[in-house]
């Protein structure tokens, strides 16, 4: 739920700021301002609840440290790419795929109960999934909107 406060603030803040600087809406920056701000924030779970996140990968995913560090890095390279008009389609694409990818990585951990910020098995268990895939889409759909889209 903190990640749809982050996204949504940071929405709603950056659009605001350009209605009355530029006296303009501009929601496609908007939209990418929120979304690196969001992934800023998941980035730094990444390197805050290191073991936790290390616990939802499957078992056969050898180096989870490792593995956790880098998608951390790789969602602060993403925020920043979404930034810069040159790199924002390009990025758009590859982060739709990212969030693709890590979606197993959600299920496995409500499946097993997986708590990331205490590092047991205290989760929510699968009820999470109803809030997370949807959640997951909603990302997907936001950065195709505000990222690829034209």
């Amino acid at each position: 739920m903190d990640v749809v406060i982050v996204l949504s603030v940071f929405f709603v803040l950056s659009a605001l700021y350009f209605k009355l600087v530029k006296k303009t809406y501009k929601w496609k920056v908007s939209g990418n301002i929120a979304m690196c701000a969001m992934l800023m924030f998941t980035a730094i779970g990444h390197f805050l609840f290191t073991k936790g996140m290390g616990m939802m990968l499957p078992p056969f995913i050898p180096y989870k440290e490792f593995v956790v560090y880098l998608t951390g890095v790789m969602e602060i390279a993403f925020g920043l790419l979404l930034l810069f008009p040159k790199y924002r389609k390009r990025t758009g694409i590859i982060l739709i795929i990212f969030f693709i990818l890590i979606l197993p990585s959600n299920i496995y951990a409500a499946l097993h109960h997986v708590n990331l910020k205490t590092a047991d098995f205290s989760g929510n268990g699968p009820v999470y999934l109803w809030f997370r895939i949807p959640l997951q889409l909603f990302f997907i759909c936001w950065v195709y909107l505000f990222s690829i889209k034209k």
